[in-house]
């Protein structure tokens, strides 16, 4: 999950002379701290060529510079000047995102923004900033949930950079970054998160193993599908426990009593767990860290937002004979239908026009 959740694509509401649903301080810093980034944009082939780059980050740039160039000769991603550039950013995320439910409710809290409409969270350029919402947050009785984030898109309306937070893991983690946030670029509908992401991690996902499949890296890609199985079992662990308090808090009771089954409900999520890690998992820890962490409706809710379609659109690529153009042209097509009918139009995909 903490792979998945590095990943949310942070929409920000660049458009500082334009009132809306926040602020028009959220604004200012959502453009400044885009801005700062965009001013310090290096170009990749330059710092592949300079003698001065270390050869670590030359190593690093090489790779990047080839996986873009996959994206969009073998994927039908977008070519242009996105992620063909470079900004060291000096610190370990590049945004923070306060998501935001109810006590007793995984619905989160939504959030809209000139241009790029609505989102369940707010990004931040600033930890602190990020902290001080979220305690705000829970002032008014919410759960709240803060996530680092790596990288995040302007659907296009920048030329983006590849970033030094997007190098903290192997190639095949920058692969998936950079495929799923072009994949923002290709296809966007407004005020439907879930839409997006599902699809956006479709095209991570398959990209990914039609790279790995494309460089003879069969080793990697039994590594990065034995990653995807896991993920599975991760999102199923959860949905069983979302499943079990969406019961819980459409049933009466008292706040103390609810307030208690939300908490047992929570631990036997971290049982079960522990069980899985242990056994399935043969003792892999790699997800320690969000067990360890809080875990509440904000947190649970975030998971499902970016994680319960994918089945549907990597189903409906295979029904498009995995062919990328004729896939982005029917997610487009069931992309401009209304939102209920766009989700069943997709869930009961049977053909691809």
């Amino acid at each position: 999950m903490k792979r998945i959740l590095l990943q949310l694509i942070l929409v920000m509401g660049l458009v500082s002379g334009l009132a809306g649903c926040t602020t028009m301080s959220y604004y200012t810093q959502s453009l400044n701290g885009h801005l700062q980034i965009m001013a310090a944009r290096q170009n990749v082939g330059k710092l592949i060529s300079q003698a001065s780059t270390p050869e670590p980050l030359r190593a690093q740039l090489a790779s990047a510079r080839d996986i873009r160039q996959f994206a969009s000769d073998e994927l039908d991603l977008p070519d242009n000047a996105s992620y063909r550039s470079y900004v060291d950013i000096g610190r370990d995320y590049v945004t923070w995102a306060v998501f935001a439910a109810p006590e007793f409710s995984l619905t989160p809290r939504v959030w809209c923004f000139p241009v790029f409409g609505c989102v369940p969270y707010r990004g931040y350029f600033s930890r602190d900033t990020a902290i001080r919402t979220a305690r705000e947050l829970q002032g008014e009785g919410l759960d709240v949930h803060v996530s680092g984030i790596t990288a995040y898109s302007t659907l296009g309306w920048s030329h983006d950079p590849l970033l030094s937070t997007m190098f903290d893991g192997d190639k095949t983690y920058l692969a998936a970054l950079v495929f799923h946030e072009l994949a923002h670029q290709r296809v966007y509908v407004n005020d439907d998160t879930a839409f997006n992401e599902a699809f956006a991690v479709a095209v991570e996902v398959t990209g990914v193993k039609t790279w790995l499949r494309a460089a003879g890296d069969a080793a990697g890609l039994r590594r990065y599908e034995s990653g995807l199985k896991r993920s599975a079992d991760f999102v199923a662990l959860v949905a069983r426990t979302r499943g079990e308090l969406a019961q819980l808090y459409g049933s009466p009771g008292t706040v103390e009593s609810k307030r208690a089954a939300k908490a047992a409900a929570i631990e036997r999520l971290r049982r079960r767990y522990r069980q899985m890690r242990d056994g399935r998992w043969n003792g892999y820890h790699g997800y320690d860290g969000w067990f360890a962490a809080p875990i509440n409706n904000a947190k649970l809710a975030a998971t499902s937002v970016y994680s319960d379609q994918v089945p549907a659109f990597v189903r409906l690529f295979e029904l498009c004979a995995s062919d990328y153009p004729r896939f982005y042209a029917e997610v487009a097509r069931i992309g401009a239908l209304d939102k209920a009918e766009r989700a069943r139009a997709l869930a009961q995909a049977e053909t691809c026009a």
